[in-house]
């Protein structure tokens, strides 16, 4: 297949050109990000690569700061799906369009678990609601110009490069820190928080599989099944340390809104495709403290 990705300079664009490319496919490669708002760049790149499937993954990602500017999220989140979507179909052959959405657009589920898709949507976030958005423009684009968009609600997923502004990368890298100093206090948000955690590499190929095998106009959760807390994260990253750490709570990273418990059910992806998880949390635990033992901080 020949690909398109948006975004793919990022964390979860790396590992997805890898894969692509060790699967066989071509992805195409510009010179420079393509803005996905402006609309005359993305259908100008759109239209001359023609790709087959288009992994739409740009966006701005990070849930804390999406309350502190919810008018750009929903301008990168929404209107730059939108352009996609409406890039995609002018081209000469209509490509898939893998629209990325996210769990958060369950929002306050009252304690249902595990989620299905079916779920009524509760965006409790400015970036959840930009996602819902989204969302349904793949729904619009597919209804009513036949473009073969399929949403898929990925729960949270880690892995060695992740940026510190999400929270396990970020509890990674602290405790590295703290285990360069000799030890001592490691700062933390909310320890009570349950999230169901996939690896990075195991979330990409769900992607190639539902870019193959999914329907248009589906939508997909990609998830374990299993949910851990933050407490039981931090102390596994903790008990990677040489030296002795203390979890320090920190007012100033909480959330003003965050929901208790996150677990997907993904038996619809399973279903169609076959995917499972191949990835221990364990084992993306360890990479994760390994990339940042790596690198100077």
């Amino acid at each position: 297949m020949l690909a398109y990705l948006t975004g793919g300079s990022g964390f979860v664009g790396g590992w997805l050109s890898a894969h692509l490319e060790s699967a066989g496919d071509e992805v195409i490669r510009t010179k420079t990000e393509v803005d996905v708002t402006d609309a005359e760049a993305i259908t100008t790149s759109l239209v001359q690569a023609a790709p087959d499937v288009v992994y739409h993954l740009a966006a701005l990602a990070h849930v804390g700061r999406s309350w502190s500017d919810p008018a750009r999220t929903f301008e990168v989140n929404a209107l730059g799906t939108l352009q996609v979507l409406e890039a995609a179909s002018r081209c000469p052959v209509p490509p898939v369009v893998l629209v990325v959405s996210s769990a958060e657009v369950y929002g306050q589920t009252a304690g249902e678990a595990p989620l299905t898709e079916e779920v009524a949507l509760r965006p409790v976030t400015p970036y959840a609601a930009s996602k819902v958005a989204a969302e349904y423009l793949g729904v619009q684009a597919w209804l009513g110009r036949g473009v073969r968009a399929i949403r898929v609600r990925p729960f949270n997923h880690v892995g060695p490069g992740q940026s510190p502004d999400f929270v396990v990368s970020a509890l990674a890298r602290r405790i590295v820190e703290a285990e360069r100093a000799g030890g001592g206090p490691v700062r933390v948000g909310n320890l009570e928080a349950s999230r169901d955690f996939t690896d990075v590499r195991d979330v990409v190929r769900a992607y190639r599989l539902l870019a193959e095998r999914g329907i248009a106009g589906e939508v997909y959760n990609v998830a374990t099944g299993h949910s851990v807390t933050i407490a039981d994260v931090a102390h596994q990253l903790s008990a990677l340390a040489k030296v002795d750490v203390q979890l320090v709570p920190d007012p100033e990273l909480m959330r003003p809104v965050d929901v208790p418990v996150f677990v997907g059910d993904a038996t619809r992806l399973r279903e169609t495709t076959g995917w499972a998880p191949r990835i221990s949390l364990t084992s993306t635990l360890a990479d994760m403290f390994d990339y940042w033992r790596m690198r100077p901080i």
